[in-house]
């Protein structure tokens, strides 16, 4: 055996990691993990699962974090002259989006004394690229966006919940939510306006 060359390592790969259990927890969908559906998933038992993460709760939290670090936000164009205004409402859309493919993840976001380290550095570091693309100060952008990203999340959360529970009415997801994103594209138009406005910022600031 040429001594240069060494052996390829022996064993199997671990079963359990933190990105296994995230991407297990994603397909699951956060409202309906357990920790038994989890381990099924990773094929493992539950009790090995349980020596990785102390609490269901602790899971939820894990597989949230992951979903947000996984969110790539709507960034400035560069060299597109895009308005700031037109800017916040692609932003907006991407915030109904994240919360109608992600069921659950909300309350796991819009609640600042529960966001992590990493989740905080990566929020500011999109309030100091729209500052900087927008020319505009580092606090006007973090009230921009965190008025957007809180009340958009908050809204889609509710008209998608809303549209997935059973009614009496025959009707269809898809129906229901088309009716409900226009009545909630309007409103958080007129959020946007109204939020520049308060800050005397010029909807057709350019990049």
């Amino acid at each position: 055996m040429d001594p240069e060359k060494k052996a390829a390592p022996r064993g199997r790969p671990r079963l359990i990691t933190q990105e296994r259990i995230a991407d297990a927890g994603i397909e699951i969908g956060l409202p309906h993990i357990t920790f038994v559906g989890v381990a099924s998933a990773l094929g493992v038992t539950h009790m090995a699962l349980y020596k990785h993460v102390p609490s269901l709760a602790e899971l939820k939290h894990m597989v949230a974090e992951e979903i947000f670090r996984r969110w790539e936000f709507s960034l400035p164009k560069v060299g597109v002259q895009e308005g700031l205004q037109d800017y916040l409402v692609r932003f907006s859309d991407s915030v109904r989006e994240f919360a109608k493919t992600y069921p659950g993840v909300t309350p796991y976001v819009i609640r600042r004394l529960v966001a992590t380290p990493a989740m905080l550095e990566k929020i500011d570091a999109h309030q100091q690229e729209v500052a900087q693309a927008y020319r505009i100060d580092k606090d006007q952008s973090r009230q921009l966006l965190a008025t957007i990203a809180f009340h958009g999340l908050a809204a889609a959360d509710s008209v998608y919940s809303a549209a997935r529970q059973e009614t009496v009415v025959q009707t269809s997801f898809e129906a229901e939510t088309a009716e409900m994103e226009g009545d909630l594209a309007q409103g958080m138009h007129a959020l946007i306006a109204g939020a520049l406005l308060q800050l005397q910022l010029d909807p057709a600031l350019k990049p």
